[in-house]
């Protein structure tokens, strides 16, 4: 994991293994619709800018796979995205602002498509604080069974980066094991 000089950077709180790489069918979901829920909001942001976030942080997957998310307001979700504060019961507390910004469980773990967003940080839609968008699509990246990437143009990389959300594609690396999970996007696939 990279580490500033004196601080370490702002991260994701998965631990990363010895092997970052995907076996073929090891981890992802056996289904290509997947739903996902918003269970609450962090207090600085409007709920319609965190529901829009996760949204196009969802469609960065779906445009290069065949997945389909579908958003569910109160019923049981594959993906279950809520933000925290410090200690929360899943064994990976929240370190307040500055460190880890969220985590996520893989699809054959034990808390599968969990994703937890560090409440104490301050989130944001812009260049401010952290963008929800890239963490979330960061996050997502693990729901849906990818590891931390070692290559740094990788949105999997573990340390945050800011990117212009409205610029902002997916690296070649992040396609690739994407795609080896779930497949390409087809033709018929497209809308």
């Amino acid at each position: 994991m990279q580490m500033h000089a004196v601080l370490p950077q702002p991260h994701c709180g998965v631990p990363d293994g010895s092997d970052t790489s995907i076996s073929p069918g090891r981890c992802k979901w056996n289904k290509h619709t997947l739903t996902y829920r918003i269970i609450n909001y962090p207090h600085d942001m409007k709920p319609s800018a965190v529901k829009d976030s996760i949204y196009y942080a969802v469609s960065i997957w779906s445009n290069v796979t065949p997945l389909i998310f579908q958003q569910v307001q109160n019923e049981d979700a594959d993906i279950k995205i809520s933000f925290w504060q410090w200690a929360h019961e899943d064994g990976w507390p929240f370190d307040g602002p500055g460190g880890i910004l969220g985590h996520a469980f893989l699809p054959n773990s034990g808390n599968p498509g969990v994703v937890h967003f560090d409440k104490n940080e301050h989130w944001s839609a812009s260049d401010t604080g952290y963008n929800l968008f890239l963490v979330a699509t960061h996050e997502i990246g693990h729901s849906l069974g990818l590891q931390h990437s070692g290559n740094r143009s990788s949105i999997m990389y573990p340390t945050y980066w800011y990117h212009d959300p409205r610029t902002f594609q997916l690296s070649a690396d992040d396609i690739q094991r994407i795609q080896h999970l779930y497949g390409e996007k087809c033709s018929s696939d497209m809308p």
